[in-house]
This record gives structure tokens, C-alpha cells and sequence, in this order.
């Protein structure tokens, strides 16, 4: 990777929030990308950690984006459906290199909490010119949906999205690729909130991370 390199960041919101849904039958039915959290949604408390890191955020949204034309952001939709996060990624990485782009950082749409340093820990592990691939890590697990993704790997991952593989991590391995270790003991900074309870765990954190 060199100075010159031009990243685009992208949120990855096209999920169906099924397990967000099923956590509470009785709930209101929306995306779980635009459940209240602290002052504004966590669509745009994402979008607020995220847009001081990059030049240009798109979100990457399926279904009608009447829904979050309010953020202000260029929205991108899956090309193929029910192909997961990678579908997202595909969707940034053709955009990106119709504009002159180079790389690609994901931003997934349940993380709050990913650090600031998060893209440029992650440019730092490509500089090396043999690493394609880097991605996040911590409390001893990879996170391939947060991470730097070259757009020369577009076609590559198109053939993969064609022979109908979805699986995030086995494409990744097949590409040199580094994790890039994040070591929080108090607080998992790519904490994941899939279900309502673990909505109301990240607004605890939050009230924390807020306290002077």
C-alpha cells in the first residue's frame, strides 16, 4: 500500500436483523441499525465514529433507502441477495474501483465501538506490499467483516460469490492477510450486539464510556 492510496469506507448494514427481530417478538419491527442509542441511532453513532477515519463513507443498505436518505450518505445495495456481508463488500469494492479507489474499509453496521485508530492500524499492517488482506481481532477471535480490502480483489470475489460461497473468513484465507489485534481487557472494542440484550449491554458501556 502506498502514500498515495485511496480508501473508501463503507457500513455494511444490509442484513435482515433477524436475530435482533426474534430477541423481541413483541417489538417495533425496524431495522436494527436504527434502534436508538444515545442521542441518535446506532446507524449514526456508527456513522459518527466512522466518518472522521475516512475521505468518503457510503452505506451499504437493502430495501427502500427512503429509511436512511437522512444520513446524508451515498447508499449502495447488494447486486445479489442473501449472500451476507460479503455481498456488501462486493457492492463497495465495484463502486470503489469505478471511482478510482484503491482499498476499501468495512465498517460492520452492530459494531459501536471499533476504535479511532481502526483504519490506520489497518493500513499500517499492508504497508508491507506482500499483505493484501488486513482485519480486525480481539478477545481472541477475528472480525473479516471489519476490515482493509484491496479492490483489485473484486473479480476474485465475485468468482467466490458465484460458486455460492459466503463464508467471510474462508475468503479471506484465501488471500495473504494479517489480524490486526486489538487487546482491551475492560471492554471488547468490536463488541457485536445481534439481540436487544446486547442493545441494552452496549447503551451500558456507552453510558460508561461517556462518564468524564
Amino acid at each position: 500500500m502506498t502514500q498515495t492510496s485511496k480508501t473508501l469506507g463503507v457500513i455494511l448494514a444490509g442484513g435482515a436483523s433477524q436475530r435482533f427481530q426474534s430477541s423481541d417478538p413483541g417489538g417495533s419491527g425496524h431495522d436494527k441499525f436504527l434502534a436508538p442509542f444515545g442521542t441518535t441511532t446506532l446507524l449514526g453513532h456508527i456513522i459518527d465514529r466512522a466518518a472522521v477515519q475516512v475521505d468518503l463513507l457510503l452505506l451499504n443498505v437493502n430495501g427502500d433507502p427512503a429509511r436512511v436518505e437522512d444520513y446524508g450518505l451515498d447508499i449502495i445495495a447488494d447486486q445479489t441477495l442473501d449472500q451476507g456481508p460479503l455481498a456488501g463488500l462486493m457492492a463497495a469494492l465495484t463502486w470503489a474501483e469505478q471511482k478510482g479507489y484503491d482499498h476499501v474499509v468495512s465498517f460492520s453496521a452492530d459494531c459501536p465501538f471499533f476504535p479511532l485508530d481502526y483504519r490506520t492500524r489497518l493500513e499500517a499492517a499492508v504497508q508491507d506490499q506482500k499483505t493484501l488482506i488486513a482485519i480486525a481481532s480481539s478477545s481472541h477471535r477475528p472480525h473479516p467483516v471489519m476490515g482493509l480490502f484491496p479492490v483489485s480483489l473484486q473479480r476474485d470475489l465475485a468468482e467466490y460469490l458465484k460458486s455460492g460461497n459466503r463464508r467471510v473468513m474462508q475468503w479471506v484465507e484465501r488471500h495473504a492477510y494479517k489480524k490486526v489485534v486489538w487487546d482491551d481487557k475492560e471492554r471488547d472494542p468490536f463488541f457485536n450486539i445481534n439481540t436487544r440484550a446486547e442493545l441494552a449491554q452496549a447503551e451500558k458501556y456507552l453510558t460508561l464510556q461517556q462518564r468524564p
